[in-house]
């Protein structure tokens, strides 16, 4: 996706539900695995200490780079989300600014790591805003999370949601080439979640293509995901494991050649 998505008037629907829902998204959204992490960050040809958390949203994966004993620097547009950052991690600098204009300076971190949000970016932008922030040999990575549809009953869900009002567009088609990045590496990782029908239904409630539907539609739809879920027998009556997967993609910034 190199063009800039926010220019479609209904991406930018979708891009203002965030903000009303943040304090749902923070209860709801799945964190990532340390995995996951730890392989994006490998992709750096340098030690990694500063990183970067860019449309970092509520701070789900902070929570994952903290964990590691890393210094983050929490970069999000949207106000709301960006006070929700800072209720769950008020000890983390959250500035205001987007992947296409970092507020920060040239060659102040190590990595540059955004969760759900890469196909949110004007991606012929934001790429050498991450080159220019990053010290060369740093890594830039994207990571989402999607339910696993190999699963059977995951996939019937899948249908269940696209049947009512569509699914989110897909993001693993590779990233384009950039000036300053090396070419992108792809791998997946295992996760769960812990949810019950009730929350997974309100998990899948602070979905951007959900959340923009008008208030009584989007009661029937939520209604028709909770009965559907509630009728399988491997997940009804209590807590069950959501099988995820976590998709990484990560780039190294290009080192520049010794000179004589």
């Amino acid at each position: 996706m190199a063009e800039d998505p926010t220019a479609d008037p209904t991406i930018a629907a979708r891009l203002a539900t965030f903000g009303p829902n943040a304090a749902a998204y923070a209860q709801h959204r799945p964190d990532y695995p340390a995995e996951a992490i730890r392989w994006a960050l490998a992709g750096a040809a340098r030690p990694v200490r500063q990183v970067l958390d860019l449309a970092a949203g509520t701070g789900k994966l902070t929570d994952g780079l903290l964990a590691l004993g890393l210094a983050v620097t929490a970069v999000e547009p949207d106000p709301g989300m960006r006070a929700e950052f800072a209720r769950q991690h008020p000890d983390v600098p959250a500035l205001d600014g987007t992947a296409e204009g970092i507020p920060l300076p040239d060659a102040s971190v190590d990595a540059v790591l955004a969760g759900q949000a890469f196909h949110w970016f004007d991606l012929d932008r934001a790429f050498p805003e991450c080159a220019r922030v990053l010290r060369p040999g740093g890594v830039v990575a994207g990571l989402w999370n999607d339910e696993d549809r190999r699963v059977e009953w995951v996939a019937e869900l899948a249908r269940v949601r696209a049947e009512t009002h569509g699914d989110p567009w897909p993001y693993e088609s590779g990233m384009p080439a950039s000036a300053g990045l090396e070419p992108f590496e792809v791998a997946q990782f295992a996760h769960v979640q812990r949810r019950t029908a009730e929350s997974l239904t309100a998990t899948i409630a602070t979905y951007s293509h959900t959340a923009m539907i008008p208030a009584a539609q989007r009661a029937a739809i939520l209604a028709r995901i909770q009965a559907f879920l509630e009728s399988r027998p491997e997940i009804a009556g209590g807590e069950f494991d959501l099988p995820l997967r976590t998709v990484v993609q990560r780039a190294r910034r290009t080192v520049p050649p010794l000179r004589d």
